[in-house]
């Protein structure tokens, strides 16, 4: 089926409603690490542009007072905090503590003061303090950038949506290692999740929060 014949299929079934943006917004960062943009590494997946989209929005929302919080994924050495999880994919190890794989890269990466959540799983709210301090920060609205999509920004994003936050997710500003999966979830996260946006659209978003609050 066509993808405008798709689209329109989706809506005529009560799918694809808009959550829009709140009045609180805090952008999150999803595993913009270095595992993700160095070639020699397993889980390279040539995201440069999507990168430095992130990377503006950022920006945006720092220039903002928009929050920002960081998320990063970690394992002891071996994984045994990794479960299930770790062993489905071997690449994971990269990630182990101490490997310069599971760094920020130069940008975008936290500043002093910014949150940063360690997980070990693909959604940032499993296990981890996420949901309370997005709450304690009186978060309504959870702008996502970062990798990647068909995995940690997806089950970001639902998890988000059932916590009671209105995911947006940055097109633009959210990769994968092909573009299949890339725009399947994209589709699949617009049509019952949460609101894919443009790069220019959120940075518009970001930059007038000030002026609407």
């Amino acid at each position: 089926m066509p993808t405008d014949d798709l689209d329109a299929d989706y809506r005529a079934a009560g799918f694809s409603g808009r959550l829009g943006f709140g009045n609180r917004p805090v952008v999150l960062v999803v595993d913009i690490v270095r595992a993700y943009l160095e070639p020699s590494s397993p889980l390279f997946a040539g995201v440069e542009d999507a990168v430095a989209s992130a990377a503006r929005i950022v920006a945006t929302a720092r220039s903002a007072d928009v929050p920002v919080v960081f998320t990063r994924v970690e394992f002891v050495p071996g994984g045994a905090d990794g479960g299930m999880f770790y062993r489905k994919v071997p690449a994971l190890r990269v990630l182990d503590a101490g490997s310069p794989l599971a760094e920020f890269p130069d940008d975008p990466r936290p500043r002093d003061g910014e949150v940063v959540v360690t997980k070990q799983y693909a959604s940032a709210f499993f296990g981890t303090s996420l949901a309370s301090t997005l709450t304690a920060m009186g978060a309504d609205t959870v702008v996502i950038v970062g990798l990647s999509t068909s995995g940690c920004v997806r089950a970001t994003a639902v998890d988000a949506v059932q916590h009671g936050f209105a995911p947006i997710v940055v097109r633009d500003a959210v990769g994968d290692r092909d573009g299949r999966p890339h725009e399947a979830n994209l589709f699949d996260l617009d049509a019952k999740y949460a609101d894919v946006i443009g790069e220019r659209e959120a940075i518009s978003a970001l930059a007038a929060h000030d002026r609407s609050t």
